[in-house]
């Protein structure tokens, strides 16, 4: 039985993952964690969410971590979840490079697993491993991503994993758009990555979707995947939770795990 300690507990996110621990049958949530103490019924159980995450490590002694709370508070809780020497799956996003070589050594100083996924969709991961293909033959290139409107970052992390994966393929510095092009508004041709543009949407009603646009001539290449509600996520982050466990150092997205 994994002991899982669920961090976030009573976000969107979080609730969900609660549920799902509860439910399974090789997992034993052992503690919940998040901003506001509450006792609160999910999936039908009573339960206790504490606000102090190393005060719960020290009392639940968990194997592992999942972590789905906000990009200014996620860099304190990974310090202490190493420093007690447990594991950590996190679904938080808006990490620099210079976070993640921390991590990474903080990691691996403290013998443990640390999994941090942009993206836990099994769909979303094969979208990029299509995509990847595509860039092959189809370089010029650009992302939509859309979110709901409570969304805190852009672009999100899947888009700029996307990016950086198709960048390794297709190289940089090839022109895309009229090398001449205006923006009568700032921003109107969206972020750009190693030539790529990436543009953001944030509407209510969605969840989170994401649009690769490939052009050549004559024709386009569209790449789509959506999540229609959270359960989606669920079986990439209990598959990350099982395969975390005996790494030593950081992984960083969930198709490092699937090769």
């Amino acid at each position: 039985m994994l002991r899982v300690l669920v961090n976030g507990a009573l976000g969107r996110m979080g609730c969900e993952v609660v549920k799902t621990v509860l439910n399974a049958e090789d997992m034993e949530l052992v503690g919940a964690v998040d901003c506001t103490p509450e006792l609160c019924h999910i999936a039908g159980k009573q339960i206790t969410v504490t606000d102090n995450l190393a005060s719960a490590l020290e009392k639940t002694k968990p194997d592992i971590v999942v972590d789905f709370t906000r990009p200014n508070v996620v860099m304190a809780n990974l310090r202490i979840i190493l420093q007690h020497k447990v594991n950590a799956v996190v679904g938080t996003t808006g990490f620099t490079p210079e976070d993640l070589a921390e991590l990474d050594l903080l990691a691996q100083e403290n013998q443990t697993g640390i999994l941090i996924a942009p993206n836990f969709a099994l769909g979303a991961i094969l979208m990029m491993k299509m995509a990847c293909e595509a860039a092959k033959y189809f370089p010029q290139v650009e992302i939509i991503e859309l979110h709901h409107d409570q969304k805190l970052d852009a672009p999100s992390g899947t888009a700029v994993l996307t990016a950086q994966k198709l960048a390794e393929v297709r190289g940089s510095n090839i022109q895309q758009g009229h090398p001449n092009e205006v923006e009568r508004l700032a921003g109107a041709r969206g972020a750009n990555f190693e030539g790529m543009r990436i543009h953001s949407v944030r509407l209510p009603g969605f969840v989170a979707s994401q649009e690769i646009i490939f052009g050549s001539s004559g024709e386009t290449l569209k790449i789509r995947n959506d999540s229609i509600n959270r359960e989606c996520y669920m079986p990439g982050v209990m598959l990350g939770c099982h395969k975390i466990i005996g790494v030593k150092g950081l992984i960083y997205g969930l198709d490092k795990l699937l090769d």
